[in-house]
């Protein structure tokens, strides 16, 4: 909530320019692979999907229009927010142990 402009202008801006064609282009091939997935059974995060729907469009302009700096840096968010999640999880069950149940 906090953060989601942000993530918004990365996606549309910074990570390769899009024009409304493309736009439409990765949203359908986004979809597609979202309903091919889901059809199959296969677990897959929607926003790692778009992303890589958007990184192919700009890759299919010339391998340039892509900013890959920016790319690496959304996939390390994405390597490590598996982990960090975890730990914050693990620290607050541990607190949460540690408290007294009421009673009643």
């Amino acid at each position: 909530m906090a953060g989601g402009w942000r993530i918004v202008k990365t996606m549309a801006m910074r990570i390769t320019k899009l024009r409304p064609y493309d736009g439409v282009s990765a949203e359908l091939a986004a979809a597609t692979s979202l309903f091919a997935s889901t059809a199959m059974g296969i677990p897959v995060s929607t926003t790692h999907t778009i992303t890589g729907a958007i990184v192919g469009v700009g890759a299919v302009h010339r391998l340039s229009a892509v900013r890959w700096g920016v790319a690496r840096r959304v996939v390390w968010a994405w390597v490590l927010t598996i982990p960090c999640a975890a730990i914050v999880a693990a620290v607050v069950y541990r607190l949460l142990t540690l408290l007294p149940l009421p009673h009643g």
